[in-house]
């Protein structure tokens, strides 16, 4: 029986027994947590384009369309390419593979979106092509190629740097993409939303912000594990990578929003999303075992207020509309 630990080389198949039982109950937690495209109705959202929205509302939700087409699928191929070789554990694994299923569903979700938000197919094509000619949005997926690329040749972590490069490529995955750009990016959602704009893009963001939470859950797991079992992986360079990293991300994304706010959104300033962004990357520091560097509170009541109203939603609708039952329970110390 093999006793190898989480970023250990090779590919245990082995579920009995379990060595990361979290992993498995996190994959039952995405499971339960199953929704459609379908379900969403953007039917209000036309007539809010048509009739409520002015120019620099609409650059602002063009910008954000524009970064959800290419967002997630940036992840799924990190996933793929990058993540699911390394992480050495099948329960593990088996979390990652619900992880994929559900990237290609906000992928789907943002396809649907764009369709319905950009009749015009010229523009549509504009905003599937944000990285070649959106500067901001281009910015952004630089920055995540210049971190996460490092461990795309790797084909084993066989040394203790490796598995260190393969821990930067997790933190930019977790704390920087999805737990700094889509959080970003839902900020703009939810600040609509206040104003009774786009309920149907706040609608699957309800959804879409759940999956997400769950996955830098479980990257950030990944993290822990990795950091209990070789605790001399995160020395004080690493962490001064991971803190530097972080501030370049915060740095990125607020050039995204002097772009996504250039028209003057009334409610919205730079100086606002800069804050929250810096609160942000701090909540991600503190997932990650690390001191706060910004000190920085939430300017936005409207996204304290997110969990609760999320939790409302969920109840308030039908259960069978968000949740598959999984029946049969399993133990975790149980052996063949």
């Amino acid at each position: 029986m093999t006793t190898s630990k989480l970023l250990d080389p090779g590919f245990e198949l082995t579920l009995r027994p379990m060595r990361y039982p979290q992993f498995y109950e996190r994959y039952r937690d995405a499971i339960r947590n199953t929704w459609t495209v379908e379900e969403v109705d953007f039917s209000l959202d036309l007539n809010d384009l048509r009739h409520k929205v002015g120019p620099a509302e609409r650059h602002l939700i063009e910008r954000l369309v524009a970064f959800f087409a290419t967002g997630d699928s940036i992840v799924a191929n990190n996933l793929v390419l990058n993540l699911y070789r390394h992480v050495n554990a099948p329960e593990a694994r088996m979390y990652l593979s619900r992880q994929l299923y559900e990237e290609a569903l906000h992928v789907q979700f943002y396809l649907t979106l764009l369709d319905t938000y950009l009749p015009d197919p010229a523009a549509r094509a504009k905003a599937f092509a944000a990285v070649e000619n959106i500067p901001s949005i281009r910015r952004k997926a630089e920055f995540c190629f210049r971190w996460m690329d490092s461990v795309h040749r790797l084909e084993r972590l066989e040394t203790r740097a490796q598995r260190r490069q393969f821990l930067l490529n997790l933190v930019c995955f977790a704390a920087c993409i999805e737990g700094l750009f889509f959080f970003g990016a839902f900020a703009y959602v939810y600040y609509l939303r206040s104003r009774g704009l786009l309920h149907g893009l706040a609608s699957g963001t309800n959804w879409v912000f759940r999956d997400e939470s769950g996955h830098m859950a479980f990257a950030f797991e990944v993290i822990r594990v990795a950091r209990e079992e070789e605790p001399d992986l995160f020395d004080d360079e690493l962490k001064a990578q991971v803190l530097r990293m972080l501030c370049e991300a915060v740095d990125c994304e607020y050039r995204f929003a002097e772009d996504v706010l250039s028209g003057g959104v009334a409610g919205l300033s730079l100086r606002d999303m800069r804050q929250y962004l810096e609160y942000v990357a701090d909540q991600r520091l503190a997932q990650l075992g690390l001191p706060r560097h910004f000190g920085a509170r939430n300017p936005f009541p409207f996204m304290d207020l997110q969990d609760v109203q999320e939790l409302t939603n969920f109840f308030e609708r039908r259960v069978s509309a968000y949740q598959v039952g999984v029946t049969g329970e399993v133990g975790f110390d149980h052996a063949f």
